[in-house]
């Protein structure tokens, strides 16, 4: 599997970021475990994962600071 862009992560919905997220730490879990078990596979794709991880966590924590920053404007007008 390529490497999604992150401006194709953004243009998710926030459920969909969620569960991408579950999938993507479940495939790593998978990962990990087969190198743990010395079964066959590539190595790259613990990468791969862990940077998608990333680029859906670090968009879903900016949705919610907007969220956050957004009702504080709110309170404070």
């Amino acid at each position: 599997m390529t490497l999604s862009k992150i401006t194709d992560i953004k243009s998710l919905s926030d459920t969909e970021i969620s569960e991408t997220i579950i999938k993507t730490e479940k495939e790593l879990f998978d990962l990990r475990f087969k190198k743990a078990t010395r079964q066959p596979f590539k190595s790259h794709e613990i990468k791969h994962a862990k940077r998608r991880l990333a680029h859906l966590k670090t968009v879903m924590t900016l949705r919610l600071q907007d969220l956050y920053h957004g009702s504080e404007m709110k309170k404070l007008s």
